[in-house]
């Protein structure tokens, strides 16, 4: 199966930032390298999730899936 330069691009290039991102998270919470203060703790976890989001954007748009409809829920 052959996707577009364009999805393949999208895909790798969220992958490598969420990939990044998870990785300063393992280093506070698995290697205790760092400790955050105040907000910063806060600001890692929603960097993370927010590449996490976009990565799986990009998956799915790269396995030709549609995005699910909005829930009213949300």
């Amino acid at each position: 199966m052959k996707v577009s330069d364009e999805r393949r691009e999208a895909y790798l290039a969220s992958y490598d930032d969420w990939q990044r991102k998870l990785g300063e998270l393992h280093e506070v919470f698995l290697e205790g390298a760092r400790t955050p203060v105040g907000d910063q703790f806060k600001g890692l976890l929603n960097r993370e999730s927010r590449a996490f989001e976009k990565f799986q954007q990009a998956r799915l748009e790269l396995l030709g899936i549609p995005q699910p409809a909005d829930s009213p829920f949300d």
